[in-house]
């Protein structure tokens, strides 16, 4: 009979946790933008999307584990769950807003404008840049004219890139896995504690596989995609769809 309650749960387990990340958008959506905006590879982009599942995940299981331990009650552990679901809405709303300035700021700064060359030989010449780019002569290789070198540096912008990806992976530890710990946690701690680390694993692997499968697919799509004029805006898109995800949990319930 244990078995077969066993199995019961473990099936559960994998089919809420493909379901419960194929309804909430916020699961994969981000992840796209950003990585979109970012330029990210297919690789990166999966990784960060696995990574920040797994932390997801691993935040309620953490939480069930404890309330088992300690004997709290499953309306208690709701009520936790409820409050960090309270606050990964208003950091995606904060965190989407700050980004969504600073994508506009960015898009406006790195707006493409020419510059009139005239050389010594009586030819001349104009060139289309940005400021986000290095100015480049068209018919002299690769090198930057004196003084028209990127003024930051690469390690500046690396460290914001990790910032943001650090801040969605807290973010998505507060996010809560609502049904992993009343409707599998719980009762498979009923019948042994391997039946709780199985079904909280089983659960993790079917949520994370499902948010970077999805992540994949939607990203290959929409890198090969042709945005045009609006590919400077793209970092702005991503901040306003993350302030969309938080407004949809925070009170639409998604």
């Amino acid at each position: 009979m244990a078995e077969q309650e066993m199995l019961v749960l473990l099936a559960s387990a994998a089919t809420l946790g493909l379901i419960h990340t194929v309804l909430g958008p916020d699961h994969y959506i981000p992840f796209v933008m950003m990585g979109k905006a970012g330029k990210w590879s297919l690789r990166k982009t999966c990784l960060i999307t696995a990574l920040c599942g797994v932390g997801h995940v691993l935040g309620s299981v953490v939480l069930g584990l404890i309330g088992i331990a300690i004997g709290i009650g499953i309306h208690r552990i709701e009520l936790i769950e409820g409050f960090r679901g309270d606050i990964a809405a208003w950091l995606f709303i904060g965190f989407g807003l700050a980004y969504f300035a600073w994508g506009l700021k960015k898009a406006f700064r790195n707006k493409p404008h020419s510059h009139f060359h005239m050389h010594a030989d009586g030819t001349s010449h104009a060139h289309v840049h940005t400021h986000e780019e290095n100015h480049l002569h068209v018919h002299a290789a690769s090198t930057p004219f004196p003084g028209e070198e990127n003024i930051k540096g690469p390690s500046v912008q690396t460290d914001k890139k990790n910032m943001s990806i650090w801040i969605l992976f807290v973010i998505f530890i507060f996010g809560p896995c609502e049904p992993l710990i009343p409707l599998l946690m719980y009762p498979a701690a009923k019948l042994s504690t391997a039946g709780v680390v199985a079904v909280a694993g089983t659960f993790m692997f079917f949520t994370v596989a499902t948010m970077t499968l999805i992540v994949g697919l939607a990203y290959a799509g929409v890198k090969s995609f042709r945005w045009g004029w609006a590919e400077r805006y793209m970092h702005a898109l991503a901040g306003f769809t993350l302030f969309i995800c938080g407004v949809s949990i925070a009170f639409l319930g998604l």
